[in-house]
């Protein structure tokens, strides 16, 4: 469904000149304080599609203790965890269960062990479509009380994340679920990198000298 004939990750493209008279500094100033802020370049069309939890434009916080220790003129933190389930991942699956919507879809289905099964619950349960979230049984308690209490179908395995895809990847050959696995479709990295956009425009339009991204994945 996400993958190319070839069975390998699709990626978004869009028509920069065609956008650029609508897509401004200017334009872009007096929108709604979320990622939908960037709609020209996001790859759902229909509004009606685009779920909206007030994910993005999370705070850039002057960590000005910090830069003096480390002996560097600023240091730039951005809180994430203001986002709707506390996390990046609300980016992502934001666009890819918007876009899932968009397409007519009617279950969604993610392996996860931790933040991305509690965002694909969130925004499935606001776009009205059934999610089911494969954890490893190690998964932290407050993580499955929250996957559940948003009402997806949680199913715990005993096993590593790469064994919860394979029931993903079952249940999406078997019942036609939509695949949000990293890798499996092309939209979650189009919600993501709307931090990029927003950490320039929060700049004053200037880019950092760096960018520190912790991962675990």
């Amino acid at each position: 469904m996400g993958l190319s004939a070839a069975g390998k990750p699709l990626f978004a493209r869009y028509d920069l000149d065609l956008i650029s008279s609508s897509f401004t500094r200017e334009s872009v100033a007096c929108r709604s304080a979320d990622l939908w802020r960037y709609q020209e370049v996001l790859p759902v069309r229909n509004r009606g599609s685009q779920i909206r939890l007030g994910e993005g434009w999370t705070p850039l916080i002057d960590a000005h203790r910090t830069a003096a220790r480390m002996g560097i003129r600023r240091v730039w933190v951005k809180d994430e965890g203001q986002n709707p389930t506390g996390s990046f991942k609300d980016r992502g699956l934001c666009l890819a269960v918007s876009r899932a919507l968009e397409l007519g879809a009617e279950e969604v289905a993610i392996p996860s062990a931790g933040n991305a099964g509690s965002a694909a619950a969130a925004y499935a349960a606001a776009a009205g479509l059934r999610a089911h979230v494969v954890v490893p049984t190690d998964t932290p308690a407050a993580i499955l009380e929250e996957i559940s209490a948003l009402g997806a179908d949680l199913q715990l395995l005993d096993g590593l994340i790469s064994d919860c895809g394979l029931v993903v990847r079952q249940g999406v050959e078997e019942h036609g679920w939509f695949d949000l696995s990293t890798l499996k479709e092309p939209y979650r990295v189009e919600g993501k990198k709307t931090m990029g956009y927003e950490l320039c425009e929060q700049l004053g339009w200037r880019l950092p000298d760096a960018i520190v991204y912790p991962t675990g994945g």
